[in-house]
């Protein structure tokens, strides 16, 4: 399977001023990412998609490809992720290459380990999945089946639409939530249906070492203590 790995590093950052090339331990944040994507042997293809000058000459500095200038318009606070992934895939289609799959890696999400995103990729490339995310267990106390909405008058109901609670936590099913680790769609899926998900959503349990999604001080300052006694594999 050819899979494009795609990761996206806009210049602009509301919480943490050129957070993408601001150095954690000494190297910039974008390079925990990259330096695992380029030793993965299962990635046909890794690029930055960036708007910014000064995140590019960072990351050819790194030895990552940046193929092309992201237009404005697609690094805005409110652009979709998938309209960045289109445009990657149209530039190459440009120059009739063409990829099965896409696997989008975030930079906020640095301490994905080379074995994680090994297994993340044989599991979708053995599988009939539309796509394939990393998910992390949500705790009982937030299950979607402990989880009330209120309705107009006031009064709460469950979120899932049951009407009796579910008493005893085993009895809970496992939910999960998106960690931001890792997305692999398939070409198909992204075009035929306008989606980063599809139908078929496969899955893959991200481990609790090291996780850390970095979007406020707050997230920076725990990466800070993290990349202390976290070691890459």
């Amino acid at each position: 399977m050819k899979i494009l790995g795609i990761i996206p590093a806009r210049g602009g950052s509301k919480g943490i001023s050129k957070k993408n090339i601001k150095l954690l331990n000494g190297k910039p944040l974008l390079a925990y990412t990259t330096e695992v994507a380029l030793q993965s042997r299962l990635l046909s293809e890794v690029i930055v998609s960036t708007d910014d000058d000064d995140i590019m000459n960072v990351v050819k500095k790194l030895g990552v490809k940046v193929p092309f200038k992201r237009p404005a318009e697609l690094a805005q606070d409110d652009t979709p992720t998938i309209e960045v992934i289109f445009h990657a895939l149209k530039w190459y289609e440009d120059q009739n290459i063409h990829f099965d799959a896409v696997c989008l890696l975030q930079v906020t999400y640095p301490f994905r380990t080379l074995t994680f995103l090994n297994e993340a990729i044989q599991k979708f490339s053995s599988s009939d999945f539309d796509s394939l995310i990393s998910v992390q267990k949500v705790p009982h106390v937030y299950n979607p089946h402990w989880v009330f909405e209120a309705n107009n008058k006031g009064n709460l109901y469950l979120a899932t639409g049951e009407s009796e609670i579910i008493s005893r936590r085993q009895e809970l099913p496992d939910a999960y939530h998106r960690d931001g680790a890792i997305y692999l769609t398939s070409t198909k899926t992204l075009m035929e249906k306008q989606s980063l998900y599809g139908s078929a959503i496969g899955f893959i349990e991200s481990p609790t070492e090291g996780y850390v999604n970095i979007d406020t001080i707050e997230d920076w300052k725990k990466a800070e203590h993290i990349v202390k006694t976290f070691t890459k594999d």
